[in-house]
């Protein structure tokens, strides 16, 4: 197990060696496990593959995004600007029903909403969004259209978790309600984690993850 002061270390390098990331603007600091980042980006998408490279660190038990996005001058977009990039970006992606999806912005943060009929869409739909110039936020509000029963998707959700996670299968619990799926349990660690918390994500019915797993010190 690593210590604080180790996985500190380790954050902070892994930030320092990703290419699209300022490592200079983010403050780490760490504490039983728990990594709080703080700082001011540029961009949203900066934002994004900050989370993304902290989640990839082995040891991580919990992560706290205190960071803001203050664009620079010549990121600024207006939010007409901004609207009309998103809802070509949505029209442009191959696996996104942008007929389905809806567009508001208000001072930079974008909000999606809409009905689709399967997880990845909406994952694809936020994906569009991120880089574009302009963002400084997101809202994802897309709702996944419910399929099946409930206790058959628990139990494709349970099927899933065996091929891709069978050592985490057995601790962690499953309850849906209205198309939400909330897990609860404990994990050896952040991938598995995110492992677990994608496939119950793609699991046809599932609407959104209430995600209560914790992660084992």
């Amino acid at each position: 197990m690593k210590t604080d002061i180790q996985l500190k270390s380790d954050v902070s390098s892994e930030l320092a060696w990703d290419p699209s990331i300022n490592a200079t603007a983010v403050g780490v600091m760490v504490k039983d496990g728990i990594v709080t980042l703080s700082g001011h980006l540029n961009t949203f998408a900066e934002k994004h593959a900050i989370e993304r490279a902290v989640r990839r660190v082995a040891g991580v038990r919990g992560l706290a995004l205190d960071l803001d996005v203050k664009l620079a001058s010549d990121h600024k977009r207006n939010d007409t600007e901004i609207a009309d990039a998103a809802v070509t970006a949505l029209r442009w992606h191959s696996w996104v029903p942008e007929d389905r999806i809806k567009v508001e912005v208000e001072d930079g943060w974008v909000t999606l909403r809409g009905e689709v009929d399967w997880h990845y869409q909406l994952a694809s739909a936020e994906q569009s969004i991120r880089p574009l110039l302009g963002v400084r936020g997101l809202t994802n509000s897309i709702t996944v259209k419910r399929r099946t029963s409930e206790r058959d998707v628990s139990s494709q959700i349970t099927a899933a978790l065996i091929r891709h996670a069978q050592q985490e299968a057995k601790s962690i619990n499953i309850h849906m309600t209205d198309g939400a799926a909330t897990l609860s349990g404990a994990v050896h660690s952040l991938p598995e984690h995110d492992a677990v918390v994608a496939a119950a994500a793609a699991t046809r019915g599932v609407s959104r993850v209430v995600d209560q797993l914790s992660v084992r010190p």
